[in-house]
């Protein structure tokens, strides 16, 4: 059964402005003056590859001082011009870029792009709000220490990327934070920070030529000659064989598994059939293949599902669980005869149509908000989809084969060349 979608409600080159400033800033615009409210989102061309290892969590840090004080506002002004607008911002860091978003009523928009503009070209860092933000972000490593789920995602990124920058975590180890001083996070700041690879992108109740004049005033004069190219992915050694290896954390009551392998990136070939195919395998309905077979049927598992994380570079396609810790070893088992099935027979087609029509179908109510059209049209940018890419979206969906799927599975998946990690008792 093909599901149809109305063409005319999708972003495409037809209501989609993009237009490149002259200091490299990317802004792409799309109105809906249905909603009084706008949405501003983007990432900047910088995150944790730029980290040494000794500093390891610098880009991360440094995002997350940007609204802890700037050369015109403190942190109280910061917040407080927010708050009597009723509007919102934030800044995240992650491996290859430093997101930021926001929202406010169409009107005060200017103030928004003032707020984003003063965070990202002028933090000064104040020393008091710096060792408060520095004990947060040290808390939040103790919590991650022991929490199982963490520990095995971790541990299990370690192995599948040995050697590599994605084996590294954004937040960095206790260590490095301790070590990262106040003139550190200034010269990372300096150096790395710059508008040349931004996208910045506005939706709402404000037409697309205000929505770029807007940016262009509050972020076309910026300027770093100096600002450095986002650094070569190396590639992913692949696995030759199952390797595991386990974190003991003493007094838990559960343990968590991670089970994979390196995935495709996004802008691989075989992309659509590797989404749905893992749709198939541990996403669909009480999470396909691998909760039926562990949770449902076995009962070996309070959670287990799959998940394909196609980025920039080859993301990670695992299976997670979370069982008895007397439970470990069969539900591993039982996880690594799914992934050989699903390597070595084809999906059926009525499982394949149930994904094909969950695909489509949901693509709809994530653009129902300006938030949700904003991601959308930042993805566009981030893999260079192409500004018809969701109005093809259905088409690329249903072209997908139940002989695409096997032949991504069997690329990517190997039953006996598989990273396991478990974080328990």
């Amino acid at each position: 059964m093909k599901l149809a979608i109305s063409q005319s409600s999708l972003p495409g080159p037809d209501d989609i402005t993009c237009v490149e400033l002259s200091n490299g800033i990317t802004v792409l615009a799309r109105s809906n003056f249905n909603s009084p409210s706008v949405t501003v989102s983007g990432y900047l061309a910088v995150g944790g590859l730029f980290d040494p290892d000794e500093k390891l969590g610098i880009g991360d840090f440094v995002s997350a001082a940007l609204m802890r004080g700037t050369e015109k506002r403190d942190f109280q002004g910061i917040y407080q011009a927010l708050e009597s607008v009723g509007a919102s911002l934030s800044f995240s860091g992650a491996t290859h870029t430093t997101g930021f978003g926001g929202k406010s009523l169409a009107e005060d928009l200017p103030l928004l792009l003032e707020l984003l503009s003063e965070g990202l070209r002028q933090p000064v860092f104040p020393e008091q709000q710096i060792e408060r933000l520095r004990a947060q972000l040290l808390t939040g490593l103790t919590l991650r220490a022991q929490d199982t789920r963490d520990m095995a995602g971790l541990t299990f990124d370690q192995m599948v990327y040995k050697g590599h920058p994605y084996s590294r975590p954004e937040d960095g180890y206790p260590e490095t934070i301790q070590s990262i001083t106040r003139q550190d996070l200034v010269h990372f700041h300096k150096k790395h920070y710059g508008p040349r690879g931004m996208v910045v992108a506005v939706v709402g109740g404000v037409s697309p030529e205000e929505a770029v004049e807007r940016v262009r005033a509050a972020l076309g004069g910026w300027e770093n000659p100096d600002q450095p190219d986002p650094p070569q992915l190396p590639s992913v050694a692949p696995l030759e064989k199952v390797i595991s290896q386990r974190v003991e954390i003493p007094g838990k009551s559960q343990a968590d598994i991670v089970v994979g392998a390196a995935g495709p990136p996004r802008k691989a070939e075989e992309f659509f059939e590797a989404a749905l195919g893992n749709s198939v395998f541990g996403q669909f309905g009480m999470m396909g293949r691998i909760g039926e077979a562990v949770r449902e049927k076995a009962g070996l598992a309070y959670y287990a599902f799959s998940q394909m994380s196609a980025g920039i570079g080859p993301g990670p396609w695992s299976v997670s669980a979370g069982v008895n810790p007397d439970n470990v070893e069969k539900a591993i088992d039982l996880i690594r005869a799914e992934i050989k099935r699903f390597v070595t027979e084809s999906v059926a087609e009525d499982e394949l149509s149930d994904s094909k029509a969950n695909f489509i179908g949901r693509l709809p109510l994530a653009l129902e908000s300006n938030g949700g059209v904003a991601g959308a049209l930042l993805n566009l940018a981030r893999y260079d989809l192409g500004m018809d890419y969701y109005q093809r979206y259905a088409g690329l969906v249903e072209a997908v084969s139940p002989e695409g799927v096997l032949a991504a599975a069997s690329k990517y998946l190997h039953p006996d060349k598989l990273a396991v990690a478990v974080a328990g008792p």
